[in-house]
């Protein structure tokens, strides 16, 4: 797991764009849905299996791991057993929900522009 930052060519010293920069926290497949997921409550690892099927462990661990270190949900562990571990957003986190639900309004949006494109070309054919 090398460092998304220096594999995507992100300046050292934050002079990317701030477009890029929160792309970068929140960009690719699953980091918006998990943050999504999130909104309504802490969640546990296995529950964003369930989910998210489509997602590999491995990918939802690397995920869960970038979004922590970037101060964006916490990882909370109880000493049980077995171990019990429970992810949340931080309040730095919360910041994002005006994004990430502009985002679901946008697709929402998107999805309804498709499907009346759909409709009009079968109309045509």
């Amino acid at each position: 797991m090398g460092d998304r930052r220096k594999k995507y060519g992100v300046s050292p010293d934050m002079q990317a764009c701030p477009v890029e920069t929160t792309l970068d926290v929140i960009g690719g497949k699953w980091k918006g849905i998990i943050l999504y997921q999130l909104l309504n409550g802490t969640k546990r690892f296995n529950e964003f299996r369930r989910l998210n099927p489509g997602i590999t462990q491995f990918m939802l661990t690397l995920q869960l791991r970038e979004l922590e270190r970037d101060g964006i949900i916490h990882r909370e562990i109880y000493k049980e057993v077995p171990p019990r571990v429970e992810y949340s957003l931080t309040d730095f986190g919360r910041t994002l929900e005006p994004v990430i639900m502009s985002m679901k309004v946008w697709g929402e949006s998107y999805k309804v522009r498709l499907s009346e494109n759909r409709t009009i070309q079968g109309e045509e054919s």
